[in-house]
């Protein structure tokens, strides 16, 4: 089926966040006096709503947990957020697609207020009709009521749309409204997260998601 509407998660799909977001997470834990030395023990907050995982990874109650995001967020918004890099080929689909006539936008559940400087940064954002993303205040961080929100605002026909990202909680927010899924391999949730959740549609590699769109398999 050809999907006229694509919706990307943004780390993890889009770009590569690891450096910017696990650094920021770390300088965050040291503040509640928590040294955590090796950046790849905090690769499992990419993806998931920040509160909730300082809450679930680091036992926080919801008021320490808020300090936390509070303190991530002072360093993500002077350094962290452009310590991000574009995965290589994402360029060429992204034009392939606008170029095809689809409509294209941003679903991440980092705050939109980060989101648009970083696809604006990355100079995606002529690629878009426009990035959604969570308030500050951490409203509309789970996606299962981003994409109702964006459904809502745009519009949507959900039979023709389709959410492509690396975390269950991509799939599992575009299942909850109806939406058809992809997941991709190549970001931050396991082979086993994401099968785990029977995606619509898995494709290990960004060369595999790729040929997918172009070829309108999916």
């Amino acid at each position: 089926m050809r999907y006229k509407v694509l919706l990307f998660d943004l780390d993890g799909t889009l770009t590569d966040p690891r450096e910017g977001i696990t650094r920021c997470v770390q300088h965050a834990l040291a503040r509640q006096g928590v040294d955590v030395p090796d950046l790849g023990q905090l690769e499992c907050f990419i993806g998931p709503p920040l509160k909730q995982s300082f809450m679930e990874f680091y036992g926080m109650n919801s008021a320490a947990a808020e300090r936390a995001v509070a303190d991530y967020r002072e360093r993500f918004g002077a350094l962290g957020m452009f310590e991000n890099k574009l995965y290589a080929g994402m360029v060429d689909l992204l034009i392939a697609l606008k170029r095809s006539g689809r409509q294209l936008f941003v679903a991440t559940s980092k705050p939109w207020f980060y989101a648009r400087q970083i696809v604006t940064h990355f100079g995606l954002d002529e690629y878009f009709g426009r990035v959604y993303g969570s308030e500050l205040d951490g409203t509309r961080t789970e996606k299962h009521a981003l994409i109702a929100h964006i459904l809502r605002e745009e519009k949507l026909d959900v039979a023709q749309t389709l959410m492509i990202g690396d975390r269950k909680f991509d799939l599992i927010g575009a299942r909850h409204n109806g939406v058809a899924n992809a997941a991709v391999g190549y970001g931050y949730g396991s082979r086993e997260e994401l099968l785990a959740e029977a995606p619509d549609y898995f494709f290990d590699t960004l060369d595999e998601l790729d040929r997918a769109l172009r070829a309108c398999r999916v």
